[in-house]
């Protein structure tokens, strides 16, 4: 298939003539133009469109648009403006001067079709691939990995505030699917009820009043879903009629045929709980002080090489997905871009037992704290903790200090569906055993709990590791990320998501981390390099000062 205005290699002279006139000094997007070429090949793009019908416009073209827009934070009208009227995008995107660009609509198709195809981060993989090509990208040394929190596109809601938007959002659906049923069916106080918009200065302030609210909106729900069930069966499967069931299932039960508004405690898990009818992927979490409704994204970026600190990897989940779910799958996309680094650098909660040797699998160097033992023997200095055992795998059994031996070792799986080994000694011996005080406060005898042999070992030599000053020098350039993650929120929006959804969030992270590494790749191009750690007047006096 072809397109119309595909994107060249070469910019038009009468382009090139008046960009370098009006930018005697230079500018970003020249360079980028100048060093990188197109950067984004149709060819390369040719699977997010149709080989049948009429040629459509150069999706290399939308895609650096796209990159663009995101860059300065445009709207779609304000960045189709700006292929009409501006020099220098029209130079990076290689038009002529009377080239009359797009209507604004186009760019929202285009990220519909990323969407669509599940190929957010097809953008990001060619950018890095155009960068390597141009020696800008090295990521074999060593990454960084970290992760911040993403406001979803809707509102917070109360609870009270929850089940009124659920059914009014189920109510404004069947109005335009199913006028003549609704008119039919809804009773007169509906109309004022759920005629407008529930937020809480409307609500009642009493708890009693919101309670018998809450009662009222429970029992219309089911009576809506019902009368549905009975008279309009398919309209059940609406994907507002669907959320409105799930949210009736959690926030309500029954009890003596009658609807009872749950109790907190009561509550599904915040990894299951709805958050809004209009975003289904958005979860509550709480982070230390921070307390957000939406997701997580975790960036990977380059470090401690020479060249700009690239983001090689987004990765948007859930608010209430641990981040150590994320480490395997961060590297298994690394190695298959072929940037598999020798050192990864994470905080405390990317790294067990599993990842650190999935990590020495595929050759890479996690450079993380990892969680101490917690059990009181540990804590206290003088205690037999699991350090102190001796662990004889081939024979399946384990030595106390004392030298009594293990009479059971049961494989099982934890909660998490980890593979564990319960080990248990004789409690005969435990009890006659002269240092009790030091080994458990049980009744009966002690027990262990170990993982498989290689994520043993791995754990107990990252915890000895991390006693040494070696590993947390290499550790230190990990805080840099934390620039990165600055960058995106002060002049990127990384924080705030422009769509609803988890599909569309990780679009929003990925055309983030595009943007960052254009910027960035721009500022070396120019001569621009990172900055070192800013000293104050009285750091810099240090040196004069000491004897």
């Amino acid at each position: 298939m072809g397109y119309a205005r595909p994107i060249g290699g070469t910019v038009p002279d009468s382009t090139a003539r008046v960009a370098r006139r009006i930018f005697r000094k230079g500018h970003p997007y020249l360079q980028l133009r100048d060093q990188l070429g197109p950067i984004f090949q149709d060819a390369s793009l040719r699977n997010l469109f149709d080989h049948r019908g009429q040629p459509g416009l150069s999706p290399g073209l939308l895609a650096l648009v796209t990159a663009l827009q995101y860059a300065e934070g445009l709207s779609d009208r304000q960045a189709a403006d700006a292929v009409r009227s501006r020099i220098d995008w029209k130079y990076c995107l290689g038009l002529e001067l009377d080239d009359e660009g797009f209507d604004y609509s186009v760019l929202s198709e285009f990220r519909s079709r990323l969407v669509q195809q599940r190929a957010q981060l097809q953008l990001l993989e060619l950018l890095l691939g155009r960068l390597e090509e141009v020696q800008l990208l090295n990521g074999s040394h060593s990454q960084r990995t970290d992760s911040t929190h993403v406001l979803s596109a809707v509102r917070n809601l109360n609870r009270l505030e929850l089940v009124g938007e659920t059914l009014r959002h189920a109510l404004e659906v069947l109005a335009v699917a199913y006028p003549d049923w609704l008119v039919a069916f809804l009773p007169l106080d509906w109309f004022d009820r759920y005629g407008e918009r529930f937020e809480d200065y409307r609500l009642p302030r009493q708890e009693t009043e919101r309670q018998a609210l809450a009662l009222t909106i429970g029992q219309d729900g089911q009576a809506l879903l019902v009368a549905l069930a009975q008279g309009l069966p398919e309209a059940l499967a609406l994907p507002a009629l669907q959320v409105l069931q799930v949210v009736w299932e959690q926030q309500y039960s029954p009890r003596q045929g009658q609807l009872v508004w749950r109790s907190p405690d009561e509550l599904p898990a915040a990894q299951e709980g709805r958050q809004s009818p209009f975003d289904l992927d958005a979860r509550w979490s709480v982070k230390r002080r921070t307390k957000w409704s939406g997701y997580k994204v975790h960036l990977t970026e380059c470090c401690g090489q020479e060249g700009p600190r690239l983001i090689t990897d987004v990765r948007a989940t859930p608010a209430t997905t641990p981040d150590g779910t994320q480490t395997q799958l961060v590297q298994e996309a690394l190695v298959q871009r072929g940037l598999t680094p020798q050192r990864q650098l994470a905080d405390r909660a990317y790294p067990d037992a599993q990842t650190l040797v999935h990590s020495a699998e595929l050759g890479i160097d996690l450079v993380s704290p990892v969680a101490a033992d917690t059990n009181w023997q540990a804590r206290q200095k003088s205690g037999y903790d699991l350090s102190r055992f001796q662990i004889d795998w081939a024979s399946q059994q384990v030595t106390c200090p004392q030298g009594q031996k293990s009479v059971q070792w049961n494989p099982s799986h934890d909660s998490y569906d980890n593979e564990v080994i319960h080990v248990k000694f004789a409690a005969a011996a435990c009890r006659s055993c002269p240092a009790r005080a030091q080994c458990t406060r049980g009744q009966g005898a002690r027990s262990l709990k170990l993982r498989p042999q290689a994520q043993h070992e791995a754990m107990v030599q990252a915890r000895l590791r991390q006693t040494s000053p070696d590993f947390w020098a290499a550790y230190r350039p990990r805080a840099g990320v934390e620039a990165t993650m600055s960058q995106g929120v002060r002049s990127f929006e990384l924080r705030r998501s422009r769509y609803r959804g988890l599909d569309k969030t990780q679009l929003h992270c990925v055309l983030v981390a595009v943007a960052i590494n254009l910027t960035r790749a721009a500022a070396w191009l120019a001569g621009d390099r990172p900055a070192g750690t800013r000293r104050t007047h009285l750091q810099a006096l240090r040196p004069v000062a000491s004897p």
